[in-house]
């Protein structure tokens, strides 16, 4: 008896690619569609095509750091960066955002600071941000775990009474396609549903959940589960920036009228490791990522501003020297980052002193000092 035997093969009945939405062909031509029309300027689409561009130098120089010992651990968001951006660019100054550990370009989006980014993992700070000023809540490792927090969060924004009107805010949560396999999600889903929050739940779905591929994960399209808890889901091209601003922007208004949650699933594919401890060479081929860089959502919107003669040589050079120099900026900065005081961890734990963390400030300050009076 086979494995697969015993778990049930995989239904095969359906298409094998569902439909998605798709604004931009990875040819870089123009298409549109009925339910998501996208105006945009010459200018608005360099300046997507200029973000794509930073978030991403930023995440390589962040992984060479981590390869050279600088920072303990990172998430590249690698191949995911019109998924990123194009979301974010939907977002307004009222929205917020709960993200995982690896929305980098999000974060960019929401006018966070990258040096926070790196701080939290070199170990220095605990986020570094004020969530609030940024629209942006500190990165979640635990898996799924913020989307009830983004739920909870929608829900509150319901009942102040703000909705459809100009200061209404929609909450968005963010995560990956492994974490549709967490309680946490699903619960997530029921509340937003029954009590028609205003979220929309955006999943990555980059293929592989560290190791395990997608089928390992479900046997529908994960936009579908939607359905079953009653709100819409929709599959979106992950690797074309117009169709995710055009999607989200859509998402999010309809929150921000009263119409509930949606799904939105963003196909897309994880280019590097799961994270830098993360070796992908084990459980995935080589093919596979060859055929993801001719989706590259970078070379796709530079294809449609050439093609179009939105953009000369003189662009592309300009930002290109853009990012390198923000990238030493930011390693230089990442270097000079102080070691904090140890006994700090305990300073912003509870809103008020909570006996049980008095107590293990206690041990931990006598433990610091036992090494003081050994070097005496």
């Amino acid at each position: 008896m086979t494995i697969d035997s015993v778990r049930g093969a995989p239904d095969t009945t359906e298409a094998a690619e569902p439909e998605l939405v798709q604004l931009l062909t990875p040819e870089g031509e123009r298409v549109e569609h009925p339910d998501y029309p996208l105006d945009l300027s010459a200018e608005e689409v360099r300046d997507l095509y200029r973000d794509l561009v930073i978030v991403r130098r930023i995440d390589l120089e962040s992984v060479a750091l981590t390869r050279q010992g600088e920072l303990g651990i990172w998430a590249s968001l690698l191949g995911q960066e019109a998924a990123q951006i194009g979301s974010g660019r939907a977002l307004t100054e009222h929205d917020m955002v709960f993200p995982t550990y690896r929305e980098h370009g999000v974060a960019w989006c929401r006018n966070v600071e990258p040096l926070n980014l790196l701080g939290l993992f070199r170990g220095v700070n605990h986020g570094g941000w004020d969530p609030a000023e940024h629209g942006f809540h500190l990165y979640t490792i635990v898996i799924g775990s913020q989307t009830l927090h983004a739920t909870g969060y929608a829900m509150g924004v319901q009942r102040d009474g703000v909705l459809g009107t100009p200061s209404a805010g929609a909450t968005i949560a963010y995560f990956g396609d492994g974490a549709t396999s967490q309680g946490d999600v699903n619960e997530s889903f029921v509340f937003a549903s029954v009590f028609n929050a205003p979220i929309v739940f955006f999943c990555q779905n980059n293929q592989w959940a560290i190791s395990e591929p997608l089928e390992r994960q479900t046997r529908i399209p994960l936009y579908k589960r939607a359905q079953g808890f009653g709100f819409p889901g929709l599959r979106v091209d992950g690797n074309d920036v117009f169709a995710c601003l055009a999607v989200t922007r859509k998402a999010l208004e309809n929150a921000r009228t009263g119409q509930g949650p949606t799904l939105i699933e963003a196909f897309t594919y994880r280019m590097g490791a799961h994270t830098t401890t993360d070796d992908p060479t084990r459980y995935r081929l080589k093919a596979e990522e060859e055929a993801w860089k001719l989706k590259d959502p970078i070379e796709r919107v530079k294809s449609y501003l050439v093609r179009n003669d939105l953009a000369d040589s003189g662009f592309f050079d300009k930002v290109e020297d853009e990012a390198k120099q923000l990238s030493r900026e930011l390693r230089e900065a990442c270097l000079a980052l102080p070691d904090p005081d140890p006994m700090t961890m305990f300073d912003h734990v509870y809103a008020e002193r909570h006996p049980l963390m008095t107590e293990e400030q206690e041990q931990f300050a006598a433990y610091l000092a036992s090494f003081e009076e050994e070097s005496k």
